[in-house]
């Protein structure tokens, strides 16, 4: 039985999801949606500034066609950020459109420039799938990392997440001498903690980001999701788990050499702990957006069955086999993580 598919399946936000997001200010209604961005006349592709291929396409469109997305895409972006001023959208300019082939949701990112001081900033725009939208949920109620994305129909806007990326900072950063490579473990080992704890996968390397604020003596890291489509989706349990991903490696090698057990459990019992006041603090919301996902299908059964068994073994309790979805194996595992925390 194959339980890793190379392309996840994609699924519809359904009515309860869908009153949820209305209730929550998260829908709205907008001029450029998912299916517009698809009528480029053509791409080339986008290479960074070592000249290495960056997976993305930059897209261009017709003089009309351009137009008409241009202005559409600064009002996007002025709702996103401002709620819906659209007096600032006359010095915003729409000057670059990227198109990402890999990957499952197959995003546009739209680079927008204020005119007035050339500052640029970045939206994506990118087809909706329920799982994802969970996902988003789910980091913004439960993580230390507040989000900000609007959905319109089948479509869903997302704010840029600042940082660099894990590939790019395990290649060039991670052995840098003025690193402090025990915050890094320590935060690689929070990181793991809450992904497992809500069951968000496949955290490879090139699915997370660093996030890098200077101090007054040294640097402080967070380690920040930025793909959401794996929410709650394979049946194997290592898909939760960021360590057993082998483009993580060195950053686990890295945690291994600098944290005994001890040290390690400390840090995990702290970001559960963090969780569970989260958990509290959204109580209300937190109950709305599980109800939805435990009615919602979101994972094919072979999958939900496969993770039930995985997680009744992890957790040595029989509870996982009364769930009958993937929101009650979230609803359990959530649960029990957090309550352990409580213990300990």
């Amino acid at each position: 039985m194959t339980l890793i598919t190379k392309k996840k399946i994609t699924y519809a936000i359904q009515a309860p999801l869908r009153t949820y997001l209305q209730h929550y200010d998260r829908e709205a209604t907008l001029p450029v949606t998912y299916q517009d961005l698809t009528r480029s006349s053509g791409s080339y592709p986008l290479a960074d500034r070592q000249g290495r291929d960056t997976m993305w396409e930059t897209v261009f469109y017709e003089p009309q066609t351009l137009r008409e997305l241009g202005t559409g895409l600064a009002e996007v972006y002025a709702i996103l950020k401002t709620g819906g001023d659209l007096s600032f959208t006359e010095h915003l300019l729409a000057d670059r459109v990227d198109y990402c082939r890999f990957g499952n949701s197959n995003p546009f990112r739209v680079r927008i420039v204020n005119q007035l001081n050339d500052n640029y900033d970045y939206f994506y725009v990118k087809r909706a799938d329920a799982s994802r939208v969970y996902g988003l949920e789910l980091e913004h109620l439960l993580s230390p990392n507040s989000l900000n994305y609007l959905v319109f129909g089948d479509t869903i806007i997302e704010e840029h997440i600042v940082g660099i990326p894990g590939d790019d900072f395990i290649r060039d950063r991670l052995a840098a001498p003025h690193l402090n490579q025990v915050r890094i473990a320590k935060e690689f080992v929070k990181f793991n903690e809450r992904c497992f704890a809500r069951l968000l996968g496949d955290m490879r390397a090139y699915n997370y980001v660093i996030d890098v604020t200077p101090d007054f003596e040294d640097e402080q890291y967070r380690v920040r999701a930025i793909d959401f489509d794996q929410q709650c989706y394979e049946g194997k349990k290592t898909m939760y788990l960021p360590q057993y991903f082998k483009d993580n490696r060195a950053v686990v090698q890295l945690c291994s050499r600098l944290l005994n057990a001890e040290t390690t459990r400390q840090y995990q019992t702290e970001e559960r702990a963090l969780m569970a006041r989260r958990a509290r603090s959204e109580r209300y919301r937190l109950k709305d957006l599980i109800d939805c996902l435990r009615r919602d299908e979101v994972s094919p059964p072979e999958k939900v069955e496969h993770l039930k068994e995985q997680l009744g073994l992890h957790h040595k309790t029989d509870q996982f086999r009364r769930c009958r979805s993937m929101g009650d194996i979230v609803r359990l595992n959530l649960k029990l993580m957090l309550t352990k925390a409580k213990k300990e």
